[in-house]
């Protein structure tokens, strides 16, 4: 019932591979999931710090506005929507997913 060298030797050999395949499995998931939606993340912080008034926005919603005001203390907008001047709604920064400069 004794270990031979060999036996302890694959044993140990087991418990290395079993460590690789996990730091291997979490590298994969870090550059795989997590990296990509913190770049993402960065991208929309920028754009949405980028705002200016006048800027052409689409909402995520799809309908597409003219900043017309911002209060960055509350984290909202103000979008007017259409040419009529009567249809302004108050909404939060995260909801703009796209902003066109003003030329």
């Amino acid at each position: 019932m004794f270990l031979t060298q060999e036996a302890a030797a694959s044993g140990n050999m087991s418990g290395v591979v079993l460590v690789v395949y996990i730091i291997g499995i979490v590298a994969f998931l870090y550059f795989l999931m997590i990296r990509p939606q913190r770049k993402e993340q960065k991208r929309m912080d920028a754009l949405l710090s980028s705002m200016a008034i006048g800027d052409s926005v689409m909402t995520t919603s799809g309908f597409y506005g003219v900043i017309i005001d911002i209060d960055d203390e509350d984290q909202t907008v103000v979008v007017e929507f259409g040419s009529n001047k009567n249809c302004r709604i108050i909404m939060n920064k995260t909801a703009i997913a796209q902003v066109e400069k003003a030329s």
